[in-house]
């Protein structure tokens, strides 16, 4: 057997699908054409075979066929030529007897991506329109929206949409189910498919035989109808109240985004609706599938904003699995914390502090975190808790302990004098800025309740020329001015070496001006230094505000059964604006850079050295084949292009997808330096391997190209692409 990645698999390949003896055979032959799919799927580029693989279709063998109309699809964009010669196959058998052969024939068709395709698909599609066999109606239905893409900008074929409206009383339900999807990607600059009241009507009383991916269809396209009377609202309900108890959770979750939004104007009605799903969801939240568990939690919290106690008497749901992942767990945190209650309180807490200790730093100081919110209720109770978690001296725990005592603190005012004594000693296990930063600041808010603070923040001083943070310097200038205060004679040489240090040494300017504003601030007096610095305190007779304020539903309603509820909705809008604005920009600097940067011998000189750079749209490399090439080949070229933002790893990734450049891997946001690794193949086999690199201080980023079966002119022109796709995201808005 040759070997996997060689020319000679495609030779033996070639040799088998034109032996006639393997023709003759029906099952070798499909054995055959299942091998070059196999080596398709496994990223061997085969498309020297796609005369041989059309040869291949014209069989009576529908399995053959469906795997050779899959081969086809695949590689008619980078055969557009050949292609074409494969249309009078589809299109005749667009007219087989066999109504499988028609509708497959058809489905692959509409399939092609290459140019001119549209004029060869209409008229199959507009007879699949009017197809007495249900499957190829589906197809021709699908084809339809497939069509108006490939067309582009172009005017809306008016005819083609009133057909499609006409064929939602199909008897079929996946028919109707396709034209509305059909419409809704036809119409979309128009607002897409409109739902009135017969339209409407007719998909209530089609819902029981539709599956449930069609009804949670249809009830994502019914939320658009606007009812006109209340009686036509409770008509509505009445025939959807089975779903509510549906076994399937995408249609428990379209149902009732969209009773909520019918009953918008009756809360009661919506408050009942909330009690009615409340099963259904709990089962959602508890699913061993950790996606959809994921999605019923964010859900949840979402019901909680309008109802907090909705889910009180079923707060073990929401206890925290070992094998759960930690983002299911700090969902169910963040919800028992809000469902605490007078019964469930010792409970929920002594679930909370089993979270404190567990390997995951992330996870424990979670779960002190969340302890600290219910200890504004319940703050006794609390207290003793992350009292006895300072016992353990763990370095994460403390500080996390430390940084809910001072939130704790300023809304507690009663809890003062306990934190403070909880304080001595734990200087000794803080050694990151946040936890720094909240024990200074409460040494100096409330020193004078602890014995050695001054002692402690004159540790601190002493260090203070090891201290990395500039935010620790500057909360210890600030605690420092404040002690001195309230315990002058034990601080007031400790203040002026520190104020010494950082007017005449620190390098950081926000620090030294800090430190100026104090000492001029001193010179003028302790009574002016007391009313800058000492700003008004909690009260301790008033009480922090138990409880939560409630939300009216409409509120998140019209965002149920959206990713809103995962993302939020400030970064949903800024991923949506973002994809939105890089892939406009993108499609006109690619091309207006491609046109600007080579002239049209440069053009000519490249068509003819290596064809084009057009680049596979299913390209496909391993990542320890990446790192491979990586290795073995030497950098082919090096250029730097302007940068000014941040690095967003999914605008990136998108935007080099639309110009067919996959990522290998890509760095979060913010991780410095920066790195991104790309590849790309073209059609003559010339394998690309990119490394973006930006480094923090830096207004450039660096572009190092490789390549496989080195061509400059080729490389010069694929480096342009690169740049445009680059100097594209920069133009984009933050």
């Amino acid at each position: 057997m040759p070997y996997h990645g060689s020319e000679e698999t495609v030779k033996e390949l070639r040799r088998s699908l034109c032996n006639p003896n393997v023709q003759a055979d029906r099952l070798r032959y499909r054995n055959v054409v299942l091998r070059v799919i196999r080596y398709m799927s496994q990223g061997l580029d085969v498309s020297g075979l796609f005369m041989e693989m059309v040869k291949a279709g014209a069989t009576l063998d529908i399995v053959q066929k469906k795997l050779v109309y899959l081969y086809m699809c695949t590689y008619a964009a980078l055969k557009p030529n050949l292609a074409l010669l494969a249309i009078n196959t589809l299109r005749k058998d667009c007219t087989d007897p066999n109504p499988m052969v028609r509708g497959l024939a058809l489905r692959s068709m509409c399939s092609f991506r290459m140019p001119g395709i549209s004029e060869y698909i209409q008229q199959p599609v507009l007879n699949g329109l009017r197809d007495k066999a249900s499957y190829v109606r589906r197809a021709a239905v699908l084809g339809c929206a497939k069509m108006q893409t490939l067309q582009g900008d172009t005017e809306v074929d008016g005819a083609v949409v009133n057909e499609l409206y006409a064929m939602l009383r199909d008897p079929d339900p996946i028919v109707m189910v396709n034209c509305l999807r059909a419409l809704e990607e036809i119409l979309k600059h128009e607002g897409g498919v409109v739902i009135n009241k017969p339209i409407a009507h007719h998909l209530l009383n089609r819902m029981k035989d539709l599956d449930h991916w069609g009804q949670s269809e249809v009830l994502a396209f019914l939320v658009r109808y606007k009812t006109r009377t209340e009686d036509e609202v409770f008509t509505i309900l009445n025939v959807l109240d089975d779903f509510l108890k549906s076994s399937q959770p995408n249609v428990v979750m379209a149902t009732t985004k969209l009773f909520l939004l019918l009953s918008e104007d009756f809360p009661n009605v919506q408050m009942d609706i909330l009690e009615r799903v409340k099963g259904p969801l709990l089962a959602i939240c508890t699913s061993e599938c950790h996606e959809l568990c994921f999605l019923g939690l964010c859900h949840a919290r979402e019901i909680l904003r309008s109802s907090p106690g909705h889910f009180s008497g079923h707060y073990k749901k929401f206890f925290c699995m070992y094998s759960e992942p930690n983002y299911i767990k700090y969902q169910k945190m963040e919800i028992l914390r809000n469902l605490v209650n007078d019964e469930n309180v010792q409970q929920i807490l002594e679930e909370l502090q089993t979270y404190c200790t567990d390997v995951s730093v992330e996870l424990a100081q979670m779960a002190i975190l969340n302890i600290g919110r219910i200890a504004r209720m319940y703050s006794e109770r609390c207290v003793v808790i992350l009292k006895g978690l300072l016992g353990l001296k763990q370095e994460h725990i403390t500080s996390a302990v430390i940084q809910t005592f001072r939130d704790l603190v300023w809304l507690c005012p009663q809890c003062t004098a306990t934190v403070c004594q909880a304080l001595l000693g734990c200087e000794e296990n803080i050694q990151d800025s946040e936890g720094k930063q909240a024990l200074i600041w409460l040494l100096g808010m409330h020193g004078e309740q602890v014995p050695n603070a001054p002692y402690v923040l004159e540790e601190f001083v002493d260090n203070v020329k090891m201290e990395t943070s500039a935010t620790v310097k500057l909360e210890l200038i600030t605690a420092m001015v404040r002690l001195f205060l309230s315990r002058p004679a034990e601080c007031q040489d400790v203040l002026g070496r520190l104020l010494h240090y950082v007017i005449e040494e620190e390098l950081d300017m926000a620090v030294r001006d800090r430190g100026l504003l104090y000492y001029r601030l001193l010179q003028q007096g302790v009574e002016e230094v007391k009313r800058v610095v000492c700003g008004p305190r909690s009260d301790p007779s008033l009480d922090v505000i138990s409880g939560q304020a409630k939300e009216a539903v409409s509120t998140w309603s019209k965002d149920f059964n959206t990713l809103i509820p995962i993302y939020g909705q400030e970064q949903w809008d800024r991923l949506t604006a973002q994809k939105g604005d890089s892939l406009e920009i993108l499609q006109v600097s690619a091309v207006k850079s491609d046109e600007k940067d080579t002239s049209p011998e440069q053009r000519e000189k490249m068509a003819a050295d290596s064809g084009s750079v057009s680049l596979e749209t299913s390209a496909h490399l391993s990542p320890e084949q990446f790192e491979e090439y990586w290795t073995r080949l030497e950098p082919a070229k090096v250029v730097t292009v302007d940068w000014h933002k941040d690095s967003c790893p999914d605008a990136i990734q998108t935007a080099f997808q639309f110009v067919h450049i996959q990522p290998v891997a890509i760095s979060r946001a913010g991780v410095q330096p920066w790195k991104a690794y790309l590849f790309a193949k073209n059609d003559t086999g010339s394998l690309f391997l990119i490394e973006l690199l930006t480094v923090k201080g830096k207004r450039d980023m660096q572009i190092t190209v490789k390549q496989e079966n080195s061509s400059e002119p080729l490389l010069n022109h694929f480096i342009t692409v690169v740049k445009s796709v680059i100097q594209a995201l920069g133009e984009t808005k933050s």
